[in-house]
């Protein structure tokens, strides 16, 4: 049994993912940005600049104030994006950027977990039209993820839903109490201190690849710090983890596509310590 994950049938939980650097060893959405750039939804130096967005995620060397920067900078970047030809990059591109890039550990631990008859739930910063297929890819039950305004068939470059910090708890609270989930008996993982708050929320967090501060809180709370570093590709796992159709893809990614840029920035994990083995 990996990582103290329990049995608890008699009621109703759920095991919370934040995605990037928890889940994937990179950003969901920026690994599209040479992709995006291809399509012609950026030009070059927009290309270049989220290659260095990709870099300071890949060394965690961004702030709060900085993701907001960014955030703000990457949302008016997708103003006027055509909804359709973004879901439609995402639905081609995602087996060949995103399936490389799965954490072994993660995909392990969410079949653990649907095994002890608990629900997944990804809950990300990173755009809907991202995170939905790859949580299908996964068999994660439920998506919580950024969303964008769409008005006539393009993004305005407004925020829908923003879910980051505090409102990724809201999110969990609020799922809770319209699924039944006994919070005291849910998981949850996460790379960042920013996701303190949703980890907080229930009975046994976790510390996935933290950034520092998440460590040291880990560390005065006495919460467990697991470390991910073996990326592997779905279709090895193709007997446990069903890739769905193109069409169903499309489909998912249908969902707030404009949140791609959005999700641009979101931080990555940094050191790394032994995992727990398994009980």
């Amino acid at each position: 049994m990996l990582g103290g994950v329990e049995n608890h049938s008699l009621r109703r939980t759920a095991a919370f993912f934040d995605l990037d650097k928890t889940v994937i060893a990179k950003s969901s959405t920026l690994t599209f940005g040479k992709s995006f750039y291809q399509g012609g939804l950026i030009n070059r130096r927009a290309a270049l600049r989220t290659a260095y967005i990709q870099f300071v995620f890949l060394l965690g060397g961004a702030d709060h104030e900085q993701m907001e920067r960014m955030r703000k900078y990457l949302s008016e970047l997708c103003r006027g994006w055509n909804v359709h030809q973004v879901r439609e990059i995402v639905a081609e591109t995602l087996h060949e950027l995103i399936d490389p890039i799965i954490y072994d550990e993660a995909a392990s631990l969410i079949e653990e977990h649907h095994d002890a008859g608990r629900d997944v739930v990804i809950v990300s910063t990173s755009g809907a039209e991202v995170v939905e297929p790859i949580g299908r890819l996964l068999g994660a039950d439920r998506v919580v993820a950024t969303r964008m305004v769409v008005e006539d068939g393009v993004f305005t470059g407004e925020v829908e839903y923003y879910a980051y910090g505090p409102t990724k708890a809201e999110a969990v609270r609020e799922l809770a109490a319209s699924e039944g989930y006994d919070l005291s008996g849910c998981y949850a993982y996460s790379d960042s201190a920013t996701d303190i708050p949703m980890l907080e929320s229930v009975g046994h967090p976790h510390a996935v690849n933290p950034d520092r501060t998440l460590r040291r809180e880990a560390a005065a709370r006495d919460w467990p710090v697991l470390a991910f570093s073996r990326p592997v590709r779905l279709k090895q796992r193709v007997a446990a983890l069903p890739v769905p159709s193109r069409p169903t893809l499309l489909a998912a990614a249908a969902v707030g596509a404009a949140a791609a840029a959005v999700g641009l920035f979101w931080l990555a994990g940094r050191r790394r310590s032994p995992r727990p083995r398994p009980e």
